[in-house]
């Protein structure tokens, strides 16, 4: 008998402090959210093959977690595939231009892609790749 759960990632959650600068940034990258978004507290986005990213206020989530909310620093990583290296500069230089860090600037990396990483609104690092 099959005793494995069949559990399979259906979403990513990014805890933020405030959803109008979080969704203004994810859209720098390309991601699309309904308007109005930046009043809600939960937003959520479909990614290309099911995975849905969502936004939820700390605010929020806070009525119902016990202790304090998870801080930014977390153990999670998100990646987002650009089509090309000049892509990868291209969302980098969006990213930091909007005001936000840069954690490393864009390089080409020993494994094969064109590589940056970010930090979102709450302190998030976003790494920015293309295969080359």
């Amino acid at each position: 008998m099959d005793e494995t759960i069949g559990a399979e990632v259906d979403m990513i959650g990014i805890l933020v402090t405030d959803m109008a600068t979080s969704v203004a940034f994810y859209r720098l990258l390309g991601l699309t959210f309904p308007d109005g978004a930046e009043g809600e507290a939960h937003v959520e986005r479909t990614l290309r093959g099911g995975l849905r990213l969502a936004l939820d206020l700390q605010s929020m989530v806070e009525t119902f977690h016990p202790g304090p909310a998870p801080s930014p620093d977390g153990r999670m990583s998100l990646a987002f595939k650009l089509p090309s290296a000049d892509a990868v500069d291209d969302a980098w230089k969006r990213v930091t231009a909007a005001g936000h860090g840069s954690v490393l600037e864009p390089f080409d990396a020993p494994w094969g892609q064109r590589y940056a990483t970010v930090r979102d609104p709450d302190g998030q690092s976003l790494d920015l790749f293309a295969w080359t």
